[in-house]
């Protein structure tokens, strides 16, 4: 078995899910559409802020916790701080059943580059 380093997984995950820019989840919300926002960092992270109207579960409780949360139907952008647990985190709600699922790319990190409203 050939083993995989961590960024081979993200690097795989990446090219099997769709992934948003910052850009795009500004212009989603000037339209106000109805997406869930999911942000998957570590508590303490989710304290320094967030993005408006954004749920919080860690990503390692996605698995476990999701489907009370989110129904399936539901259009989801996930985010972390830079873009990679949250296109784990999209590939794994892609194989849940998840088929509106994307990640923004960069992360928060990206959103407060471009000014993005931060609450918290």
């Amino acid at each position: 078995m050939t083993l995989k380093t961590g960024q081979d997984l993200i690097d795989e995950a990446k090219q099997q899910i769709e992934e948003v820019t910052p850009e795009q989840v500004r212009e989603m919300q000037a339209r106000n559409e109805r997406v869930v926002y999911l942000d998957v960092r570590e508590p303490n992270e989710w304290n320094l802020g967030r993005l408006p109207q954004a749920i919080h579960l860690p990503r390692g409780n996605l698995e476990t916790k999701v489907e009370a949360l989110i129904d399936r139907n539901q259009r989801v952008v996930i985010y972390c701080a830079r873009g990679n647990r949250s296109a784990l985190a999209a590939l794994t709600m892609k194989q849940m059943g998840y088929e509106n699922v994307a990640s923004m790319a960069r992360g928060i990190q990206g959103w407060a580059e471009i000014n993005g409203e931060i609450e918290g």
